[in-house]
């Protein structure tokens, strides 16, 4: 996904700031990292205050392989319904920023 997608998608926490990572992006606002982009996708960032909100809107959360076992981040897929519609999208992104400002 190029970065103005990127932006577009964060529009209601503009400005936002994109670091290539993990052969990936990092999603920043305010020095905090709200997302992740991986393979093209947009996984926004939860904890145990919103990750329960993500499941319930069908979002999956992303794993990856690690060396002996499946490793669980807390990050999720956006919810479908939000994928089109900005006003949803902004709950999503919102909700994110929540979680990213929580974090240690």
């Amino acid at each position: 996904m190029d970065n103005d997608a990127i932006h577009d998608m964060f529009s209601a926490l503009e400005p936002v700031t994109i670091r290539k990572m993990f052969g990936g992006k990092g999603i920043y606002h305010q020095g905090k990292i709200l997302a992740l982009e991986v393979d093209g996708e947009i996984l926004l960032k939860a904890d145990a205050q919103s990750a329960p909100e993500f499941e319930a809107a069908g979002s999956k959360p992303w794993v990856y392989s690690g060396k002996n076992k499946p490793v669980k981040m807390p990050y999720w897929s956006i919810p479908d319904e939000a994928l089109d519609d900005p006003d949803i999208l902004e709950k999503w992104v919102k909700l994110a920023y929540g979680a990213a400002l929580r974090a240690k």
